[in-house]
C-alpha cells in the first residue's frame, strides 16, 4: 500500500523572488515545507545564480503549470564582452578572452537577428538529455557535447544600457526553452568579441509579475504559522491568458465528475481551450464545444 503524502490540502500560487545561490526545487521545497502541503510544483525552473520570478504552485495550482508552458517570460541580465566561459556564466572556467569590444550601435544591430523564430543551441552545463543524461553531468565529468539546435520564440531582445566598454545589459522575452546564457555566447560570437552572462533576473512569466512576489526570506519568517496563507494568490491567475466562462448550475456537477458540462456564452470560440468557473472557483479546464466544456483538469476546490 502506497503511503500518504502527509500536508495539508492548500492550493494556490506563491509568487517568489528567488535569491541567488539557491535550484529551483529547493526552493519549492522550502515553500512546500512552510506551508505544509501535500503537493508543490514550479512553472519554469530558474539557473541556481539566477534571481526573480519563480512560480510555485500548491495543491490544484500544480494542475495549471502544463498551461504555462508556452507563456512568455521575461529577462534582465548583463553580458560581459571579451569572454568566454565553459558554462556561459560567470562560474565557469574561462575559455578565451579578445580585446575587441564592439559599438553601441554594432550591438544594436547585432541583436535583430535573434528575434523571432530562431534556432538556438542550449548550454553545455543545461538540463538538455543526451542518450538519458542530463548535459550538465556529462559537462561535469569534462566531454563536451554536440548540442541539437532547438526551436526557440523571441519576442524581444533589447539593448537597456552600456554600463562600460566591458558590459552590456540587455532585455530578453521568450517562449518556453530559452537559455540567457546561449543568446550571451551567441551574441558574443557574432560580435567578435565573445561574451557570457554575469548575472540574470526573471521579471515575468506569463500573469506573474515580479511586483507580486514575496521574497523567500518572508516565507521562512512565516513558516508553519497562520499568516502564511495569506501570502497565497488564488489558483486562476494562471489562467489570465485563457478564456473563461461560467458553468451552470448542471454543468457544474457534471464537469466535476469529468464529464462535458453546460457552461454560458463567453468569449471562447467552439474548439478553444478555456475554464469554467462557478462561484468565484475555477472547475475545469478543457475544450470548449457546442455550449459545453469538454474537461482535461478539474479542480476540487
Amino acid at each position: 500500500m502506497a503511503r500518504r503524502k502527509k500536508g495539508r490540502d492548500i492550493s494556490g500560487w506563491l509568487l517568489v523572488d528567488k535569491p541567488a545561490g539557491l535550484t529551483s526545487t529547493s526552493v519549492v521545497n522550502k515553500v512546500r515545507w512552510a506551508f505544509d502541503a501535500k503537493k508543490a510544483g514550479h512553472a519554469g525552473t530558474l539557473d541556481p545564480d539566477a534571481t526573480g520570478m519563480l512560480p510555485v504552485a500548491l495543491g490544484e495550482a500544480t494542475k495549471t503549470i502544463a498551461y504555462l508552458g508556452d507563456a512568455l517570460k521575461a529577462y534582465e541580465f548583463r553580458v560581459r564582452l571579451g569572454i568566454s566561459t565553459r558554462t556561459d556564466d560567470a562560474e565557469g572556467a574561462v575559455l578565451e578572452t579578445r580585446a575587441a569590444r564592439p559599438s553601441d550601435d554594432e550591438i544594436k544591430a547585432a541583436l535583430t537577428a535573434f528575434v523571432g523564430d530562431i534556432r538556438q543551441v542550449p548550454p553545455q552545463f543545461s538540463a538538455v538529455k543526451v542518450d538519458g543524461e542530463r548535459a550538465y553531468d556529462i559537462a561535469r565529468a569534462g566531454d563536451t557535447m554536440e548540442l541539437a539546435a532547438r526551436d526557440l520564440y523571441v519576442d524581444e531582445l533589447s539593448f537597456v544600457a552600456r554600463p562600460d566598454a566591458d558590459h552590456v545589459d540587455l532585455l530578453f522575452v521568450c517562449g518556453s526553452g530559452g537559455y540567457v546564457r546561449s543568446i550571451a555566447r551567441d551574441l558574443g560570437a557574432a560580435l567578435g568579441c565573445l561574451g557570457h552572462v554575469l548575472w540574470l533576473r526573471r521579471t515575468w512569466v506569463g500573469p506573474f509579475d515580479i511586483e507580486d512576489a514575496v521574497t523567500l526570506d518572508r516565507v521562512e519568517a512565516l513558516a508553519r504559522s497562520e499568516e502564511i496563507d495569506a501570502l497565497l494568490q488564488p489558483v486562476a491567475l494562471a489562467l489570465g491568458d485563457i478564456p473563461k466562462l461560467r458553468a451552470t448550475e448542471a454543468g457544474v456537477t457534471r464537469l466535476k465528475n469529468g464529464n462535458p458540462g453546460q457552461v454560458l456564452p463567453g468569449d471562447a470560440e467552439y474548439g478553444d481551450l478555456a475554464w469554467a468557473s462557478f462561484d468565484g472557483q475555477p472547475v475545469a479546464i478543457g475544450r470548449f464545444r457546442s455550449g459545453e466544456l469538454h474537461p482535461e483538469r478539474v479542480f476540487n476546490l
